[in-house]
């Protein structure tokens, strides 16, 4: 579909954009750097492992809802899938609100900013709003279009039967209002499935914004007591992250290639983060101003489209469908499920 081509490529620009920018977030540092405990050597090697695991872990998460096919108790037609699933998007709705929100409000009201304009207005909330909104207009106008355009294909198949012989009188009534009802089928799983396929690009554009920050600022770092804990707070954040995009791309259906693209990009993004930040830590300030913006400004971008995306495409998607509404067992599943993953997600504010 060329309209899935384009949104593929318009993807992969945007990614390219945050994977550069951050590499120009330097600067002189105008704050003190308070009592850090620098130690390069032993600092790298935790960078490293961090680097390995991370990429395993995100690599393993973000497969995990393909092994439907091999393991049936997996597979979207199954109760055990929505539970998962529940449990990926509280680990995404606690990410948003709990570790990038906050990582947002703090950089963009640091003292190392100037008071005049940062300090007159909530910057933050606002760029979260703006793009919860923005994230909003994407859902409806992509499904709208798709709509549209699927609608006309209809108008032109219904007019060829039509014209074929045979098709006249009650016969031609009957067969047209069958032929009718086929095609609203059609369109309705057409326009369920294009759902699911703008879910997951405009979910793993959101994810990619504060995994290459996230990398970056753990590149960058010098202090192996800020990174130590890091590691299997980022390890485990980044295994069931990647389970809630791979479940929604498996719900996507998309082609092979489109989805090895799609995994590639996530579990290597917040390494290429890592390695971008080892790469840059001579000149790598945190506290510039510079950095301080541009990290702020894209996590709360990116806070306000975790947020939405995991309560409106993700929870209140699958939550409110008939099937979740006639099991009690299935609600209390996922509802268990949703609470345990956002709490667990929650306590590794502690160390992250």
């Amino acid at each position: 579909m060329a309209w899935f081509k384009r949104n593929i490529q318009l993807l992969t620009f945007f990614i390219f954009v945050f994977l550069v920018l951050p590499t120009l977030v330097v600067g002189d540092c105008t704050c003190d750097p308070g009592d850090d405990v620098r130690d390069k050597a032993k600092a790298l090697r935790y960078k490293i492992a961090a680097l390995v695991s991370i990429l395993i872990c995100s690599a393993v998460g973000v497969c995990i809802p393909f092994l439907g096919k091999i393991i049936p108790a997996l597979s979207p037609e199954k109760d055990i899938f929505f539970v998962t699933k529940a449990f990926a998007a509280g680990v995404i709705l606690a990410t948003g609100f709990i570790h990038v929100l906050p990582d947002a409000f703090n950089d963009l009201t640091s003292p190392c900013l100037n008071a005049h304009p940062w300090g007159d207005f909530p910057f933050t909330g606002f760029v979260a709003m703006c793009t919860a909104m923005g994230t909003l207009m994407v859902d409806t106008y992509a499904t709208a279009y798709f709509q549209k355009y699927h609608f006309k294909d209809t108008q032109v198949e219904t007019a060829d039967l039509e014209k074929e012989p045979g098709h006249e009188g009650h016969v031609h009534v009957h067969t047209h209002a069958t032929h009718g009802h086929a095609h609203g089928n059609v369109l309705s799983e057409s326009s369920e499935l294009l759902r699911h396929r703008v879910i997951s690009q405009v979910l793993e554009l959101g994810i990619v914004v504060h995994s290459v920050i996230i990398g970056i600022s753990v590149g960058a770092s010098e202090n192996p007591k800020t990174i130590k804990p890091l590691v299997a707070a980022l390890t485990f954040h980044q295994f069931f992250e990647g389970m809630g995009l791979g479940s929604c791309i498996t719900q996507a259906k998309l082609k092979t290639l489109s989805v090895t693209i799609m995994g590639l990009f996530f579990a290597l993004t917040t390494p290429l983060g890592i390695a971008i930040g080892i790469g840059i830590t001579n000149v790598y300030h945190e506290n510039s101003p510079t950095a301080l913006i541009v990290q702020g400004t894209f996590n709360a971008a990116s806070s306000g489209i975790l947020i939405y995306m995991a309560l409106v495409d993700l929870l209140a998607a699958d939550f409110m469908s008939p099937r979740m509404q006639k099991s009690g067992r299935l609600q209390l599943g996922a509802n268990l499920s949703l609470l345990i993953g956002a709490g667990c997600m929650s306590l590794l504010a502690k160390w992250a």
